[in-house]
């Protein structure tokens, strides 16, 4: 049953300073959230859109237009979604699709062929069960366990995967490599953690800084697109790892 006595703020260029951004809402002197911060008010030009559950309710819904989306994919003329989360008390009360149904309610507002989003088994990304449950498809996959979803409004062509995986990896052989971008607060503390890790083992580290949705789309080493953590080049994770799982992930190698 969904939960019908909630409310929605639309995040926008006139009050992000004001109404934050759903993560990291207690750290907002943090360079994390100030990127974000700054990626956000470059974005909202592009069509970018942010609804949070007002609360006690605790959520929100991140979306694109998708020749924009900082997410490896083919997808113009859908909507794309960057991020969906319903955490804690308000999981179970049907509030994930409700900020769904936002997203699929804008898209045909705008006369999009659809709306699309990368799901995945691991952190960081929706499952694929609450898609397929409201009406979408997987249309492609990647390693390890990523799916392209997509919601079609009619017979249009699919999104796809865009980048090379493997010679995305393979031009980074030596040491701990981190891709990176501005598109999650909680990144710049992954690539500390990463910086910290080279240090403790004495190994060489580079920063590759994914500065726009084209880099993304290009230079990617998985389908999560705006975090990477390489070693000789294999992908070790998408998502960020504490130091001891890093230290574990090289030593099993």
């Amino acid at each position: 049953m969904i939960k019908n006595d909630f409310q929605l703020i639309e995040v926008n260029e006139g009050n992000v300073t004001e109404t934050g951004f759903y993560c990291y809402m207690s750290k907002k002197n943090t360079e994390g959230y100030r990127r974000k911060l700054n990626w956000l008010k470059a974005r909202f030009a592009e069509g970018l859109k942010i609804k949070m559950l007002k609360l006690p309710e605790r959520g929100f819904i991140e979306y694109i237009p998708g020749e924009y989306a900082w997410r490896p994919v083919d997808a113009k003329g859908y909507m794309f979604i960057h991020c969906l989360w319903v955490v804690g008390r308000s999981k179970g009360k049907g509030l994930a699709t409700v900020l769904l149904n936002e997203c699929i309610k804008d898209a045909r507002k705008e006369g999009m062929r659809g709306v699309a989003m990368i799901t995945g088994q691991g952190n960081w990304l929706v499952g694929k069960k609450l898609l397929l449950k409201n009406g979408f498809e997987p249309v492609d996959q990647a390693p390890p366990s990523f799916d392209l979803m997509v919601k079609k409004f009619s017979n249009y062509p699919s999104p796809s995967f865009t980048a090379d995986w493997d010679k995305n990896m393979k031009k980074h052989r030596d040491g701990l490599t981190v891709f990176r971008s501005d598109q999650c607060p909680y990144i710049d503390d992954a690539v500390a953690n990463v910086a910290d890790t080279a240090k403790e083992l004495g190994v060489d580290y580079r920063v590759i800084d994914l500065k726009s949705s084209r880099d993304v789309q290009t230079l990617s080493p998985s389908a999560y697109g705006v975090f990477g953590i390489l070693y000789n080049d294999r992908l070790l994770s998408y998502h960020y790892l504490l130091k001891k799982e890093l230290i574990k992930r090289i030593s099993d190698l």
